[in-house]
């Protein structure tokens, strides 16, 4: 006689997707269970975005000090690290707290403790914090476990260097920090720490930050980031060696040469998915080269009953993509909607780098390689946005907002917008929405813009507005305070 599991679905992993698709289950009436050893809300809450987006606000705040002589005001004001600290952390305690009580609201079984798979597909043991273990038995097991920084070899890097998670640990602002990495975390924290008053060496292994976004968003950042004081060391092929002396760092760069009397080395140079303890061979999960967790279109894995989401599998490493494939799945599992599934075709993606990044959709390269150059068709802008109107300084000196539209075919299908500036980051969501639902470039010119704001720009571009069409006239980018009201 055969007895009943107990639950209709075991989740691995208290962060976005994880408590995302549990909740969801929940509602659909399913019994769940969800296993976690750490805090609730993963990388995103804990180590990521949230904090992340606290200390860029702190940032912000700092340029906006900094511009408001420009504006008519005087004085001066202190930046003070351990006052943000504490504030941030105890946010981040209150949101713990919020999914804690979110979990029992939904009458979800919070399980402490570590959990791996067995060889029965519908098992998960957990191994608790005093050491003792539990097995839970599960109509369905989804592994949603995350991923972790990586560092890379050389002597001393990881003794003397921080990933970013541990910049969250930082007591207090270093006076000079080096951050290793191109990808979107690195430029992020070297941002911050230059904007709030950090000496910033930025060490690429590579010859720029951000390759694989668009062109335009890859060579404006790189000279803005430059323009605000980041030093750029190119080509260097990565960290050799880091040794310390005094409370101070020597880092030591592959292709020669070091940066020395350093307070923090951040390691910013990639991210593998957190499978190590999950027992995947043992509970017949397959793994894809990249080394994450192989699953199909409906997340599922190659052991039945056995799901896996987030940045464990998937190659969109975003919170929201995570959750959005978390609640697709229990609405399949537990709600009879045998099609439910994420599209990761175009997702729009913010870095909050200063300036901030907002893009959607395929590069301009990536659009000539799938449509052929001859139906590819670009627009791009370059402007000051209108807050640096009244500064009392040349055009070429002031900071740069720069936008392109990737169109392709005929009838002008909008395949990609990138935007690089001011207010980039608010503004992105409205015009994914717009492509998700076919738009073209007759589309964009069609909508009033509203001014004067940045995002203006975007649907005021040649032939009806400043921008450059790539294969039209090629009209000088103006000031954005200069703007007419109306273009069309």
């Amino acid at each position: 006689m055969s007895t009943s599991p107990d639950y209709d679905y075991v989740v691995l992993g208290g962060g976005s997707g994880g408590i995302a698709s549990a909740r969801r289950a929940a509602a659909h009436g399913a019994k769940v269970a969800l296993v976690e050893k750490g805090a609730l809300g993963g990388t995103c809450v804990n180590v990521g975005c949230v904090p992340k987006k606290v200390m860029w606000n702190a940032a912000h705040i700092s340029e906006v000090l900094h511009d408001m002589k420009n504006f008519g005001f005087t004085g001066s004001a202190e930046f003070d690290w351990s006052f943000i600290k504490k504030r941030r952390d105890a946010y981040v305690q209150r949101l713990n707290g919020i999914y804690r009580r979110n979990l029992d609201g939904s009458g979800i079984t919070e399980v402490q403790g570590l959990g791996s798979l067995t060889g029965n597909p519908n098992e998960v043991l957990v191994t608790k914090p005093d050491g003792s273990t539990e097995t839970l038995s599960a109509k369905n097991v989804l592994l949603a476990t995350g991923g972790y920084p990586s560092f890379p070899p050389g002597d001393g890097v990881a003794e003397h260097a921080i990933s970013s998670d541990g910049f969250f640990e930082l007591e207090e602002l270093p006076k000079k920090a080096v951050v290793v990495g191109a990808g979107y975390i690195a430029v992020e924290l070297a941002g911050v720490l230059q904007a709030l008053g950090s000496d910033v060496t930025l060490v690429l292994r590579k010859n720029i930050a951000l390759r694989e976004f668009d062109e335009i968003i890859s060579s404006t950042l790189d000279s803005e980031m430059q323009r605000n004081g980041i030093k750029i060391l190119r080509d260097t092929g990565g960290v050799a060696s880091i040794s310390a002396e005094g409370g101070k760092k020597t880092v030591n760069l592959q292709a020669g040469g070091s940066v020395t009397d350093v307070d923090a080395v951040i390691m910013a140079t990639g991210r593998k998915p957190l499978t190590g303890s999950l027992n995947l061979e043992e509970g017949g999960v397959s793994l894809a080269p990249s080394g994450k967790i192989a699953v199909d279109d409906y997340s599922a894995t190659s052991s039945p009953s056995v799901f896996a989401v987030g940045d464990v599998c998937s190659n969109v490493e975003l919170t929201p993509m995570a959750i959005a494939a978390g609640r697709r799945l229990a609405d399949r599992l537990f709600n009879g909607d045998a099609d439910a599934k994420v599209s990761y075709d175009l997702v729009p993606t913010v870095v909050f780098s200063h300036p901030p990044i907002g893009t959607i959709g395929i590069t301009e390269a990536q659009a000539k390689e799938k449509y052929g150059e001859a139906n590819v068709k670009v627009y791009r802008s370059k402007f000051a946005n209108l807050w640096y109107g009244v500064f009392d300084m040349a055009f070429e000196d002031k900071p740069v907002t720069a936008m392109k539209l990737v169109t392709a075919g005929p009838n002008e299908q909008v395949v990609g917008v990138h935007v690089i500036g001011m207010g980039a980051d608010e503004m992105m969501q409205g015009f994914g929405v717009a492509m998700k639902m076919g738009a073209t470039k007759a589309d964009f010119d069609s909508c009033v813009a509203i001014h004067p704001t940045a995002s203006e720009e975007l649907v005021t571009m040649a032939p009806w507005g400043q921008g450059v069409q790539e294969s039209g006239a090629k009209v000088p980018p103006l000031n954005g305070a200069d703007v007419v009201p109306s273009k069309l």
